[in-house]
């Protein structure tokens, strides 16, 4: 049996920084829907779609985010950075998952607890912004009749 992919093995960079995030998510919503006459399903429409996750960071992790955010002058005038999620085990499997112009947003800064015994984490969620979406494994998530005419889509 070959090794399988599990969240050790995933790199995540954040714009040109590679930081260590104990957890994140990345979920994509998308309002694609079925379509009905007289109630009997006859087709589909194509919806919305948005993106978003979670990071959660370590104490580390933090100081190398407000760096960036003491460059750009506050957390909020961060401008947005791609994230990519890669992942590979040898020569048996391999995932990349791009998510582009995030837009972060602090959620929960402190959450302490006085009898320790665990890591402090920070959780950060993020909105993808870019018309460029998600891609994962170098395919687009949207058609590019759904970003016809959008900069950079």
């Amino acid at each position: 049996m070959s090794q399988r992919i599990s969240g050790k093995n995933i790199d995540i960079t954040i714009g040109d920084l590679s930081i260590h995030v104990e957890k994140a998510t990345l979920s994509i919503e998308d309002n694609t829907e079925v379509a009905q006459d007289n109630g009997v399903p006859n087709g589909w429409v194509s919806g919305d779609a948005k993106a978003e996750g979670d990071l959660e960071l370590d104490a580390l992790a933090i100081s190398l985010l407000s760096q960036a955010a003491k460059n750009a002058g506050s957390f909020r005038e961060l401008p947005e950075f791609d994230i990519l999620f890669y992942a590979k085990t040898g020569d048996s499997e391999e995932m990349k998952v791009e998510a582009f112009g995030c837009k972060v947003k602090l959620e929960s800064l402190l959450d302490i607890d006085r009898k320790g015994g665990e890591k402090h984490i920070s959780k950060l969620k993020y909105m993808v912004t870019s018309p460029d979406f998600v891609r994962i494994n170098g395919v687009p998530y949207l058609s590019t009749s759904d970003t016809d005419g959008l900069v950079g889509g």
